[in-house]
């Protein structure tokens, strides 16, 4: 099995090591990610101007690497249409330090690089924890769930979302499947305001996460201490 793992933290960040680490296990391992952190860049691309891409060395063995000073969609378009001299059997996203639940998903540049894969004819699988230090219940099922994913087909026009529970395995519950996105934002919209003497002014973004959300959602799911695993759809393809 060929396996490309891309991101939106960054290619030096945690939640991608943790990744490749693990796809290791699988397969042949591509790693094409952002050379600077991109969260919240959703399916951006770029269109103009140069994208710097250069070899790197990456913590894990027998793995190729490069890192692209562009987005998380760009990394995919990079890797599938210059980089790889074959097409890989299922794109690795992730993993998201922050769930990607609810209308979150909309600014997703975790989700914005599955769903590149998807217009390649490449199946995806996003990945999200809660935050880089909340991994228990992700450190013991990351691999069980991605291999059980592998081995099921889903429409060409769909990716698996998956979301681990910051909780310790013994508040874990078990695993929640056909999870929809709750219809608010998971990170609620929390700006500061700084006014200047000169009126302009700054206000300093900060999302505060929901504590509660509807029963049957990916929110829902996470915050009752259950991995989420539900399907997003693309619309376009």
């Amino acid at each position: 099995m060929r396996i490309l793992v891309v991101n939106d933290d960054g290619i030096k960040a945690p939640g991608i090591k943790r990744l490749v680490q693990m796809a290791a296990g699988l397969g042949e391992v591509w790693v094409v990610a952002p050379a600077a952190q991109c969260s919240a860049m959703s399916h951006r691309i770029t269109v103009r101007g140069d994208l710097e891409v250069k070899p790197y060395d990456f913590p894990a063995t027998g793995v190729t690497a490069y890192s692209v000073g562009g987005t998380p969609a760009d990394c995919v378009k990079v890797a599938l249409g210059c980089l790889m001299t074959e097409k890989p059997d299922i794109v690795f996203s992730g993993i998201n330090a922050g769930y990607n639940v609810g209308r979150d998903i909309l600014y997703s540049g975790t989700i914005g690089a599955a769903m590149e894969a998807l217009c390649w004819g490449v199946p995806a699988i996003a990945f999200s924890v809660a935050e880089e230090d909340e991994c228990e219940v992700l450190n013991t099922y990351l691999e069980p769930v991605a291999k059980e994913l592998i081995s099921k087909t889903l429409p060409q026009n769909e990716i698996w979302n998956v979301n681990f529970p910051g909780c310790t395995l013994e508040e874990y519950k078990g695993i929640l499947w056909d999870r929809i996105p709750d219809q608010n934002q998971y990170y609620r919209d929390n700006y500061k305001r700084t006014d200047r003497p000169d009126g302009s002014c700054i206000f300093s973004a900060a999302g505060l996460p929901e504590t509660e959300a509807a029963d049957g959602t990916d929110a829902g799911a996470v915050l009752s201490n259950y991995i989420s695993i539900g399907t997003i759809k693309n619309m376009i393809i």
